[in-house]
């Protein structure tokens, strides 16, 4: 299945809605998806901070599309890159992706709720055949509609949901997007999402994009990207990534490796941090 530019439906309904998925969207290479995936997991000792992943919690590498030069190439094939240009417009930013290994639940949440932030997506590829039972993704719709009613109640008392609505998260009323290998998911980091009943082993990566960002707005990029210091890295972009990008690649970078200096600041906070106990 080829995906060029969105048609006015589809941009109406993820406004709307907060998300898109596309069957098959990539069944023609997730064969290869999965491999790269695997190999990057392998190169870092199959788990966390390069410790086997045990089944017991969520190993997290980031970033992990850039550590591959095939999944770096996935900005440039046009049913990913025309998704994001059509949302975002064709100066989007690339602000990496994070790969994952999943266990049992995902609660309910957003990848940062507000009102204020820069627009920006989330583009998720979920790597095992999930159904509703075994840890696809669920969405509300409309969750992303910062300062409107339905979605800050939604903010203030989903994830305490037997509280709140008398009823367990996996009764919360949404939209369960049961998925294969080569299955797309895309929806604005605002959207409530979740899963329930997963393996302890479910593999998912992603790739994030935000607007091109004005002048005004970059020392709120700029904290935006700092964020991603958690994940003990010095800068967003991997090496693969930046040794592979063209010129038309490089227009999705450069705003990104412009603003990303707080990151090193972030990382080096964390290491002085960790190194303070032993100190003592």
């Amino acid at each position: 299945m080829s995906q060029t530019r969105l048609t006015e439906q589809q941009l109406n309904f993820f406004n709307t809605f907060g998300y898109l998925y596309f069957p098959g969207l990539m069944a023609d290479c997730v064969g290869r998806i999965v491999e790269e995936f695997e190999a990057v997991w392998a190169a870092h000792g199959g788990g966390h901070h390069g410790r086997p992943h045990d089944g017991k919690a969520r190993a997290v590498i980031f970033p992990l599309p850039d550590r591959s030069e095939f999944l770096s190439g996935l900005l440039d094939d046009p049913r990913i890159h025309d998704v994001a240009a059509s949302i975002l417009g064709d100066d989007f930013n690339y602000t990496s992706g994070d790969g994952n290994l999943y266990v049992d639940d995902t609660p309910w949440h957003s990848d940062g709720y507000d009102g204020n932030r820069i627009p920006s997506i989330k583009v998720a590829f979920y790597l095992d055949p999930l159904t509703r039972d075994t840890g696809a993704i669920r969405v509300i719709p409309g969750s992303h509609r910062c300062g409107e009613g339905f979605s800050e109640a939604l903010q203030a008392q989903v994830r305490d949901s037997v509280q709140s609505f008398g009823i367990a998260p996996e009764q919360v009323p949404c939209a369960v997007l049961e998925t294969s290998p080569g299955d797309i998911v895309v929806f604005w980091h605002n959207t409530k999402h979740a899963a329930f009943g997963g393996s302890k082993r479910r593999r998912m990566f992603t790739m994030n994009f935000y607007e091109h960002v004005p002048d005004d707005r970059l020392e709120d990029f700029r904290n935006a990207l700092a964020k991603e210091g958690r994940f003990w890295i010095d800068r967003i972009h991997g090496e693969a990534m930046l040794r592979t990008a063209g010129p038309d690649r490089m227009v999705h970078l450069r705003q990104v490796m412009e603003n990303d200096f707080k990151v090193k600041e972030v990382h080096a906070r964390l290491r002085r941090e960790k190194a303070e106990p032993a100190r003592g």
